[in-house]
Order: structure tokens, then sequence, then C-alpha cells
């Protein structure tokens, strides 16, 4: 009987060639995530709110805008599984970076060196693009707003990092700490996958235009002006009541991609 196995195969180089770049692929597939990432599983949560401020409480602490309705309406995002980095990038980290990068230091370090006894509290005074060059530097980039928000309050529609009550032991803010704090100093204060200083410290640039949300009907004018959003809350603070809004796992804060504050750091995804 005529069989196949009794055909002599004459192997092919450019066969050993593609089986060698396709291993190469699976193994890149397969290396792991870079050190203090913390994994988002894939799946769906909510992201915004529809929480209406009834009491125009907003006009009373002397907000710009009505609170919340740039988080209109609430809905479900479904995201693919990624990595983001457990803390806030930290100055002593950023000075590896610009040390290999040759990358311009922030202007509220002395020169070359951050201040002293600063090394593990966020960096900050750094620009929206700082920060992508940054993360870009070491094969990661900033994250979405999508991503930022599921990392920070999972898919419970919880309020906090922590949970739906404002809890001032668990964050930095109000100025209460007078500056930023050690990055990862507040543990009760951990989002449901182990995330860090979601909540207060520095407030966090993300990777995404400051743009409506599909199906928003809130007409701020400064969508369209080329902002970029920024989550979180940072350590400072306008009133007890106010900064429970500000530090909220859904708000939203914008400012322009070159600008440096003293309260905006950031974090990266993989």
């Amino acid at each position: 009987m005529f069989s196949l196995s009794s055909v002599p195969v004459k192997k092919s180089p450019l066969l050993f060639f593609i089986a060698a770049i396709f291993a190469l692929l699976l193994q890149g597939c397969s290396s792991p995530p870079p050190e203090n990432m913390v994994k988002i599983p894939a799946g769906e949560f909510t992201m915004g709110s529809d929480e209406i401020d009834k009491e125009a409480k907003a006009m009373q602490y002397g907000a710009r805008k009505p609170w919340y309705l740039n988080e209109h309406p609430k809905r479900k995002i479904t995201l693919k599984e990624f990595y983001i980095d457990k803390t806030e990038v930290t100055n002593s980290k950023y000075k590896e970076f610009v040390e290999a990068a040759a990358h311009t230091t922030p202007k509220n370090w002395n020169g070359d060196n951050y201040p002293e006894g600063l090394g593990d509290h966020p960096v900050t005074m750094v620009s929206w693009f700082d920060a992508k060059a940054y993360c870009e530097h070491y094969k990661k980039r900033l994250p979405t707003e999508e991503e930022w928000e599921k990392a920070a309050r999972g898919t419970d529609e919880r309020n906090f990092p922590w949970g739906n009550d404002f809890d001032l032991k668990k964050l930095n803010t109000l100025g209460v700490h007078g500056g930023s704090t050690p990055v990862g100093n507040f543990g009760d204060g951990a989002s449901p996958y182990g995330v860090l200083d979601m909540s207060g410290n520095a407030q966090e640039w993300t990777q995404d235009a400051y743009q409506p949300y599909p199906g928003n009907t809130f007409e701020d004018e400064d969508y369209d002006k080329h902002l970029k959003s920024v989550r979180g809350g940072g350590w400072g603070g306008v009133g007890h009541y106010a900064s429970q809004v500000y530090v909220r796992a859904a708000y939203r804060n914008h400012a322009p991609p070159g600008g440096k504050f003293d309260d905006v750091g950031f974090r990266c995804v993989w």
C-alpha cells in the first residue's frame, strides 16, 4: 500500500527559518511583565457615573463647573488583560530614566538630583510628554482612561479604590501631609487589584485627550481644546466635602499636555 510516510521529504532551510521566527514570537508573547506591576484581568466593568449635584455644592465651593456631569453616562466597558504600575513613578525611578535617556529633569529638582529624602515620593512637575517618554523608554505606555479607572475601582462600581465611603486615613489629600508622601504609604487604600495611590498623593496623566464620553450631553467648554485627561486627585484640597469628589475613581480632571504641576505625576501600563 502506498504511504505518504514512505515518500522522502526534502528539508527546506526556509521552513527552518519560519519555524524559528514563530518560536521567537511565541516566546515574546509569553514573556513576564516588568517588575512591580499588577495584572488587571480581562473583562467588563462599569465606567463613569450618573451622579448629580442636586444641592449645587460645586458652586458653594467655588468650582468653575458642575460636578459629575463630565462622568456621564455610566456605561459598561470591556477591556483586555493588561498590567499597571503598582505605584506612581517615583523620583528615584525617574532619575534612572533621566540618566539613561539624557532627558531633562523636573523643575522642582536641585539640578540633576531630586530633593533629598524624596526618592520614594512620586515624581511631579513632569509634562504629559515627559511621562509618555518615560513609559516608552521602558516599552510601556500611559494608561487610557478606561484602563486607569478599572484598575482604580474594579468591577463593583465603588466610589473609591477601597470602597464607597471616604476615609482620610486611606489616602493623602486635603494637604494633611503638606505635600506628597512616599508611594504605597497607604496600604489600606489599595484598589481591588492591589494597586496603590490611585486616590490622592499625585494626580496622574492618562494617554487620552479630554473628550466627552459616548452619549454625554454636558457641553464642557474644555472639550476639544487638546487637553489631556488627568485622574486620581492629588495631595492638596479645597475643603473636606469637595475633596471627596475630586479623589473619587470616576472623577475626571484635565490639563494641557505641556503643563507641569506640583501635584501631577503618572504611572505606566504594559
